[in-house]
């Protein structure tokens, strides 16, 4: 049985949706290509060649669909802003692009719901890729005018910015991996990527700053937790050090602490370009910030080989094997443990959530005075809709509901968390995945985009709006 908790007054509960999965209108108003429409033509780079072109058509149904987050008792709306809608050609401020924003942020005060804005969710304008992307340093200095650009038609209404969502996909996924965009396979330039979004972040809040002092400020990071398959061989325990080094601690240590983890750098040696760090990087990409956006969803049992064959056998993963964004550790093999898992195949573990909060405080935020939001968490189902459209998805409904109970536990022992974001407001084009995987409280028939709340809607507009968890 579980009792009933209570969370603290002023605790900030919502929903985040991001710009290529919902908005379509991908051609209207001045929007041209980004990588993800680039990609999304690729042969066999999305399932059944789907892609963002309509997706939710959230463009053109944004009053409606803001609508129905006050009648779901959302007082905040997490959304990313489309690069590719607002400076289509990368040096360009498309007025157009803009006002799209700036009528959705004015309905969203209208209904007393705060906007909480992402402006990088990995939709680079494809004129800045064909530029070198983002293993190009000048990329980070077009965001800084991209940023301001927005800063500059909203910063009047809108408070609580973000930099980046999950740098780690961004960079590993899509130029080490290939399985996002812009779908290449070459570790040296996905870690040129990585650290020229750090510091586009660094630089963006520095340029906020300057602008905005009273803004809130900040980035959202990707966590998975990645533990030993077996904690009393050497080898697995390594594996897990390297994961957890790449995946977790190379973002968030650079963000708090102005230094990437030694031994990552260690295992990362036969990749690093050694002039990608200049003088005063570190520092930047450190510059001050409000809040940590946390997006957590499963966990992983790794093994690997002893550590002193690691490193061979990474150069020959490398080498050899398929592409892998977990640069520096290509030979780490996930292990399925058969614990419960989502409709992507992600294992799942509520504990590993407070864990985690628990440790970014210890170790992270708590020393340098930054809060804590979940930016994003949530579970992929295998919806199955009645007649009428609804889902009744009570599996869903207890993956938040033992993941919610974690974080108030993480609350009650020190972790200065300030509010909880599911993802996804609704149903959405999932990446590479397309619109196979279902993530919604709100499911989207993508016939009619008609759209219907779910048994979790309802449940999480309960929560939303007494901030207590019902005991069980």
């Amino acid at each position: 049985m579980n009792a009933q908790v209570q969370f603290p007054d002023g605790f900030r509960w919502g929903a985040a949706t991001a710009a290529y999965q919902i908005e379509g209108a991908a051609s209207e108003d001045g929007r041209a290509d980004s990588i993800w429409d680039v990609f999304a033509r690729q042969p066999g780079a999305v399932w059944q060649g789907q892609d963002g072109s309509v997706a939710c058509d959230h463009y053109h149904r944004y009053e409606d669909d803001v609508d129905l987050m006050r009648e779901l008792s959302l007082g905040t709306y997490r959304f990313s802003t489309s690069w590719a809608r607002v400076v289509p050609d990368g040096t360009t401020v498309n007025r157009q692009g803009l006002d799209f924003y700036a009528r959705l942020v004015d309905t969203l005060l209208d209904r007393g719901i705060t906007p909480w804005l992402t402006l990088y969710h990995w939709d680079l304008p494809q004129a800045l890729e064909d530029r070198g992307g983002w293993p190009a340093r000048e990329t980070a200095d077009r965001f800084v005018d991209y940023a301001l650009a927005v800063h500059d038609a909203l910063g009047d209404r809108v408070r609580h910015w973000a930099t980046l969502n999950e740098p780690w996909c961004a960079a590993f996924h899509g130029y080490a991996g290939a399985h996002h965009a812009p779908g290449q396979a070459d570790p040296v330039a996905s870690l040129r990527a990585a650290h020229h979004l750090l510091l586009a972040h660094g630089q963006a809040v520095r340029a906020l700053r300057e602008r905005d002092p009273d803004a809130s400020l900040g980035l959202t990071l990707n966590f998975t937790d990645t533990v030993p398959l077996d904690p009393d061989r050497e080898g697995d325990r390594d594996a897990a050090r390297r994961v957890d080094g790449t995946a977790n601690r190379f973002f968030v240590e650079a963000v708090t602490r102005g230094a990437y983890p030694q031994d990552v750098l260690t295992d990362l040696a036969d990749v690093w370009p050694e002039d990608l760090v200049q003088e005063g990087d570190l520092e930047t990409i450190a510059t001050p910030i409000d809040v940590l956006g946390v997006n957590y969803y499963a966990t992983q049992a790794v093994t690997g080989p002893d550590p002193e064959r690691a490193a061979e056998a990474a150069r020959q993963a490398r080498a050899f094997d398929e592409p892998s964004p977990n640069v520096g550790s290509e030979h780490v093999r996930a292990v399925r443990r058969g614990i419960p898992v989502s409709d992507m195949g992600w294992e799942i573990s509520a504990d590993a959530l407070r864990e985690l909060l628990l440790r970014l405080q210890r170790d992270y935020t708590g020393p340098r005075g930054i809060a804590m939001v979940v930016t994003e968490n949530g579970m992929a189902c295998d919806d199955r809709p009645d007649a009428d459209g609804f889902v009744d998805d009570q599996e869903r409904i207890a993956y938040l509901d033992a993941h919610v109970r974690a974080a108030h536990e993480a609350i009650e022992q020190g972790a200065d968390l300030r509010g909880y974001l599911v993802w996804s407001l609704m149903d959405n084009f999932e990446w590479a995945f397309g619109y196979a995987k279902r993530f919604g409280i709100v499911r989207v028939d993508y016939d009619t985009q008609r759209r219907t709340p779910k048994a979790s809607a309802r449940w999480w507009a309960r929560l939303a709006s007494t901030g207590v968890l019902p005991g069980t």
